[in-house]
């Protein structure tokens, strides 16, 4: 799609409130005919009425109106203009009391670029869209709300890469493949991207990692990104991605086929941090941030390792393994290890598609969260209600800690049923050290959905880039 300001062409996009009066014919018609009476994501398109097009686009009440409520607003209308074959519309903006300009403006091109979005490479009738020219009138400068079409055009353009990533298949994205894309998409923008193949894990003491990934032909790949832009700032914000680019389970197999053919998603949360630290490189932020992938595939062989196992990981603590399919966590336990004791990172945030637990509690709406640090926590959220993207703190304590205590090793891969997604989220805190400010996200529902939400595709979200981004966006 593109954008222009103050071309007064196209197909007259008219927003209405439903708690106001007007004169417009075409909205008194068709409230008669109950066809749209101005209520939140109604979208109209007249075709024509007296000979003139126009679009009726509902707000709701002009005082509830929130930024996600645009976006959901204008990717509706963004399938219209796509299904209709519209090449042009004109779009004079409103004054929000609640909502500044920019934000206005920022809300209505991703909603709009939401809706052009679609995973068909393999597709063998595949159709691009045609372009769709967007007219914004205001009386605002234009030239400020040009910065905010591009900078929301370099999100989307962050997220899109994200759900490209975790859609692509296991066939195509394995350890090796997604290390280099990283280098290849990352290195151009100034990002320092370290990649350790299967012997060099080894001797960096990933045994955590090797572990897990030991079953497959494909080896397991260490991925380290650092961009570092703010030479007059100590803190470096890590950013680990649970990077399991396909997951059986191992011999704790899956249980069903249905849920064994969308395993290549398993990487979710790799494809976020890769996603954020392209989007981060290509605005230039003024902020330092390592991102860490530990990539490898789930898989049975001869050589898996198996439940009853006690392995080592980076940390040297050891961890009795009870459930192979609880694998993530122990690929995290050596990359979180490594951000906050090899690297040093002021803070840390892991992100992973890790378990069924936090579907059950939270089904594909929220994002579960674990944390040793409540101000750092607070900032995320405050983040994330500016992305429109949902999170929910789990509560910690000692009682759920003491779950994963195992009689054999210093740690064991499950705590069970009970409270499954804290305890998955208080095994990882184990391997935080030096008391980093840490914080713990399960995008096991969020990042990839079973069907569409709003604005979000069925599949991959790209949940969570926009949240990072607004964290490191100071």
């Amino acid at each position: 799609m593109k954008f222009n300001f103050n071309k007064a062409n196209g197909t007259k996009v008219t927003f209405i409130f439903e708690d106001i009066d007007y004169t417009n014919e075409l909205l008194a018609y068709t409230k008669e005919k109950k066809l749209f009476s101005g209520k939140l994501n109604e979208v109209y398109c007249n075709l024509p009425f007296n000979g003139e097009k126009e679009i009726l686009v509902g707000f709701g009440k002009k005082e509830d109106l929130l930024e996600d409520d645009i976006r959901k607003v204008f990717f509706k209308l963004g399938k219209k203009l796509i299904r209709f074959k519209e090449q042009e519309v004109l779009l004079q903006l409103p004054k929000l009391d609640n909502i500044k300009t920019s934000s206005l403006v920022k809300a209505i091109v991703e909603g709009f670029l939401h809706s052009t979005y679609k995973f068909d490479k393999y597709k063998s009738d595949r159709k691009d869209y045609p372009e769709i020219t967007i007219n914004l009138i205001t009386e605002e400068d234009s030239s400020l709300l040009e910065s905010c079409v591009k900078e929301a055009q370099d999100v989307i353009n962050g997220i899109f890469f994200a759900r490209d990533l975790v859609n692509e298949r296991a066939e195509y994205l394995y350890p090796e493949s997604l290390a280099n894309i990283a280098k290849n998409e990352l290195t151009q923008l100034g990002v320092e991207v370290e990649v350790y193949d299967e012997k060099q894990c080894e001797e960096l003491g990933l045994k955590g990692l090797l572990a897990v990934g030991r079953a497959s032909t494909r080896k397991p790949r260490f991925i380290v990104m650092k961009y570092i832009n703010d030479k007059t700032n100590d803190e470096i914000i890590g950013l680990v991605g649970k990077g399991v680019t396909y997951d059986t389970g191992g011999y704790s197999i899956k249980q069903t086929a249905n849920s064994m053919d969308i395993m290549h998603c398993d990487m979710g949360g790799a494809g976020t941090v890769l996603g954020t630290m392209k989007l981060i490189a290509t605005r230039k932020l003024k902020t330092n941030v390592i991102g860490i992938i530990g990539a490898c595939e789930n898989m049975i062989s001869g050589s898996s390792y198996k439940p009853g196992d006690i392995i080592s990981t980076l940390s040297g603590k050891t961890v009795e393994v009870l459930n192979t399919d609880a694998e993530g966590r122990i690929t995290l336990a050596d990359s979180v290890y490594y951000a906050t004791e090899k690297l040093k990172v002021s803070k840390v945030i892991d992100l992973a598609t890790l378990t069924g637990a936090c579907l059950v509690a939270l089904g594909e709406f929220y994002t579960g969260a674990v944390t040793n640090d409540q101000k750092f926590y607070d900032e995320l959220v405050n983040a994330s209600k500016k992305a429109g993207e949902r999170i929910w703190q789990m509560p910690v304590d000692d009682s759920f800690r003491k779950l994963n205590n195992s009689s054999v090793a210093d740690v064991k891969n499950t705590g069970g049923r009970l409270g499954g997604t804290i305890t998955a989220g208080l095994f990882i805190e184990n391997f935080v050290a030096n008391n980093t400010p840490w914080i713990h996200l399960d995008i096991a529902g969020t990042a990839y959905l079973s069907k569409p939400e709003g604005y979000l595709p069925k599949g991959a979200t790209g949940v969570h880039v926009k949240t990072l981004y607004n964290l490191l966006n100071k």
